[in-house]
């Protein structure tokens, strides 16, 4: 059973492997946990039984038009069963009286993100390689 929470309270770094597939150096599980508590929203999927983070979604937001949505994830072996489709509903109903949430996501689950309302756009990014992970 999986249970949704929008607090951080009793998540500890070591409930937090596995993340940030494909990431040529990854978040510790620490550094992941002070992202968590540092977005201005989050949303925790927790598995019950192990109480392992089966995933998570973020959003920053000036709580007044925009919010951007940087991270939404679930752990391979949790996949295919709705969670991440779960995690982002529950994010954007939380943002529902914003003008505009964004996101940036690979080509690969732009299918996933257009259930859910989002239209294909153009984005331009930067990445600080040198700072990455930690």
């Amino acid at each position: 059973m999986i249970r949704y929470t929008r607090s951080t309270r009793g998540i500890s770094a070591d409930k937090l492997n596995g993340f940030f597939e494909g990431w040529p150096k990854k978040p510790s599980p620490q550094r992941h946990l002070e992202l968590l508590e540092s977005s201005d929203e989050v949303i925790v999927a927790v598995d019950e039984e192990s109480g392992d983070v089966a995933g998570f979604i973020t959003a920053v937001t000036d709580h007044v038009l925009a919010a951007y949505i940087p991270f939404l994830e679930v752990l391979p072996r949790y996949r295919k069963k709705g969670i991440a489709g779960e995690l982002l509903r529950r994010m954007l109903d939380k943002l529902k009286y914003l003008y505009m949430v964004d996101t940036v996501c690979d080509e690969e689950v732009i299918g996933f993100y257009k259930k859910s309302g989002f239209v294909k756009h153009t984005a331009m990014i930067y990445r600080n390689y040198t700072k990455q992970g930690g």
